[in-house]
């Protein structure tokens, strides 16, 4: 007969960052246990709220079912001597299986025999094996941070304070430390008081549901995103959609109630940014904003708990919100007494690596580099590129920034604004820290492109001049983030560079440094960096990995001609002049593959196939070099299967590997040209066919 089981963990609050993850892993944790002790079962959930983490394992079988153990000893052949009587080895496997030796039985594994003992278990009660397996499903649990308490040696998220344990309505006795487990919940820390009695399983979700907790993560997420939706509708406005906010809410509170706030209007003239910054990082509310897409001076806030007394409750949250804005308005206030250029100043004072320099030292680099970026792709102009670098971190010594570090750039554009600067320039300082994260916008300005390649470059290569290389998932300066955000930018601008050379110039404005890695190690390892975040991109675009590897096998520093060589490919693949070319490529490669030299020696040259097949290719062949160099890779390759009937011919009429020397290079010399000149848009030999 099936039963339900129920382990409850309660603690001190937990951090809400924890929570996603453990609820998860204790799911997966309660899977592999009951598995590893043969307790088959129906379904199991798992529950989470800052103050408990929940498994319900459904339809628990009573009783393992009795298993047919087959433990593997030594090999045969160290298990016996050569008169096959037992070695110390075999015996010792015996003794410690504790079986007699002449009841181990010979077995063949992967052609190879070892001993086994057989062993019949006979399946235990469930109520018999579930205390270890509780015990191991609480300490596989892991945490980004643990703690001990008192002095005890578990380590948890936050301190345990009790254990309910129930199969059906039977207890189940564990003990963690100080904690003995009971059939006793806890309902919510305010609006509950005292242990609560569980019946059974099915009176656990009764009882917390009377004593105001919402056990469900889900069911509770959806509540507060309705309860947020329909106050701001009541307000006249719609939240801001924030799914990061709304899981960490989810995860501070057990009864939610959603209320509206309001503020002075005048704290508007700060920019909208710097108060939804403050509203949603410092006081976890859903800033609002009215039909035409406008910031009102209303919030949102959750409570944990009902509605009870609800104006105390938003009265004291409007309070503590106006100290915070009167902070962002005096910040704002004090900042734009002086121009932004005169904040470039106290860059020297602020350190960007204690290798690299400060951040003046930077910010001299990026002048040079984005010059010398802007040239090679004919974006921007000098001027506004040496102006805008300049001004792009200056808003880093400023009172908001340092207050609020995630509005770096943001602030710097509406200072540069407020300073006179050029439309172009004040964009461009907010762009050049883009994209910020995966999904992100990318730069829509020249300027803002050239800064951002100049900021993303510069940093690249400085950490891996001084071997601060990422490794495994080990990336401190969000490297891997910047060399995607330089693909990105590329090949979403179709933008033309020599990476290569840019990285060399990069590696030049660190002449007064010292190095780890010198200039053509640092090149290269930063070129191989930017590659490999260029292939994942490709990949998750949706093309085959095998016309990628086929593309990349062609040494480039232009990722954008990269880029289109594999759209080539692809269009390639998909025509009706494909199996022709790949013919041509493959014949012509597989013989010639080991034969060095594609000179050709016409003279000694006797067939019919091999003389038309020689003049066929003499014929395009400048005509496919500078289809090439123009980049129409899909026209070289056109031009290159309409050798597929002089291939066949050359094939059906002569053998290549003849015994006269001169000629059996004259035929491997052709085709080894024919491969080679196919070699310049692609390795054709990594396409699967």
């Amino acid at each position: 007969m099936a039963r339900d089981l129920l382990l409850e963990i309660g603690v001190e609050e937990m951090p809400s960052a924890f929570m996603g993850r453990a609820i998860a892993d204790l799911k997966a944790n309660a899977q592999k246990q009951l598995d590893d002790a043969r307790l088959s079962y129906k379904e199991i959930r798992s529950y989470g709220t800052p103050r408990r983490l929940t498994l319900w394992v459904q339809g628990l079988e009573e009783k393992q079912p009795d298993a047919l153990l087959e433990i593997r000893g030594p090999k045969k052949s160290i298990a016996f001597d050569q008169e096959g009587n037992p070695t110390k080895a075999g015996l010792g496997f015996a003794r410690s299986q504790k079986v007699d030796f002449n009841n181990l039985e010979v077995r063949e594994v992967g052609g190879v025999e070892y001993i086994f003992v057989i062993r019949k278990e006979k399946g235990n009660a469930s109520t018999a094996i579930l205390p270890k397996v509780l015990l191991d499903i609480i300490n596989s649990l892991t945490f980004p941070k643990s703690m001990r308490w008192g002095y005890y040696h578990t380590r948890f998220a936050r301190p345990l304070r009790w254990l309910l344990a129930i199969l059906d309505s039977e207890k189940i006795d564990i003990r963690v430390e100080n904690i003995k487990s009971t059939n006793e919940t806890y309902g919510h820390r305010f609006l509950s008081s005292g242990a609560l009695p569980v019946k059974d399983v099915q009176h656990y979700f009764q009882v917390l549901r009377e004593n105001y907790v919402i056990l469900d993560q889900e069911a509770r997420k959806e509540l507060i995103r309705k309860q947020v939706l329909d106050v701001a509708d009541a307000a006249g406005g719609h939240p801001m959609e924030n799914e990061d906010l709304l899981e960490e809410i989810n995860y501070l509170l057990e009864y939610p109630t959603a209320f509206y706030g309001q503020f002075s209007p005048s704290y508007l003239e700060v920019p909208p940014e710097v108060l939804t910054t403050s509203m949603i990082e410092h006081q976890r509310y859903f800033p609002v904003f009215d039909n035409q897409g406008n910031l009102m001076s209303g919030f949102i806030g959750v409570r944990n708990g009902t509605d009870y007394s609800l104006d105390t409750v938003r009265a004291g949250n409007e309070r503590v919100l106006k100290a915070r804005l009167e902070d962002a308005l005096f910040f704002w206030n004090e900042d734009n007494r002086k121009p932004l250029v005169d904040m470039v100043n106290g860059l020297k004072e602020v350190l960007f690596h204690e290798r690299l320099g400060s951040i003046m030292d930077k910010v001299e680099r990026l002048q040079t580099l984005a010059v010398a970026i802007g040239e090679a792709c004919s974006l921007s102009d000098a001027a506004t590129l040496k102006r805008t670098a300049l001004l792009c971190k200056a808003d880093l010594v400023s009172s908001m920034v340092y207050e609020f570090p995630e509005l770096q750039g943001i602030m710097g554009r509406y200072y540069a604004i407020k300073s006179g600067e050029k439309t172009e320039v004040s964009q461009a300082i907010f762009e050049h820290y883009l994209p910020r994260s995966a999904g992100d916008i990318l730069p829509t300005t020249e300027s803002g492109k050239v800064l951002s390649l100049a900021e993303k470059i510069d940093n690249l290569t400085g950490c891996f001049a001084i071997g601060l290389k990422p490794s495994g998932s080990q990336d401190p300066y969000a490297l891997r983030r910047q060399a995607m955000g330089i693909v990105h930018i590329i090949l979403d601008s179709g933008l033309s560079l020599d990476l290569a050379a840019l990285v060399g110039k990069a590696y030049d404005n660190f002449a007064d440094i010292q190095t780890d890695s010198n200039r053509k190690d640092t090149i290269s390892e930063v070129m191989e960096f930017i590659v490999q975040r260029m292939r994942g991109v490709l990949l998750e675009r949706g093309y085959s990995y095998d016309l990628i590897d086929a593309a990349l096998a062609v040494p480039s520093n232009d990722i954008t001609d990269i880029s289109n060589r594999i759209k080539a490919l692809q269009d390639l693949r998909q025509s009706e002049i494909f199996d022709d070319f790949m013919v041509v490529y493959n014949r012509c490669h597989n013989l010639s593959k080991k034969w060095q030299d594609d000179s050709i020696n016409t003279q000694v040259l006797v067939d019919e196939s091999e003389i038309n097949l020689n003049r066929s290719f003499n014929l395009i062949k400048y005509d496919v070099y500078r289809s090439i160099n123009a980049g129409d890779y899909l026209g070289a390759c056109k031009m290159l299967a309409g050798l597929r009937p002089e291939v066949d011919d050359f094939f059906n009429a002569v053998m290549v590997m003849v015994d006269d020397a001169e000629l059996k290079a004259a035929r491997l010399g052709l085709l080894k040209a024919i491969a080679n000149l196919c070699n310049f848009i692609a390795d054709f030999s990594k396409i699967v066919v």
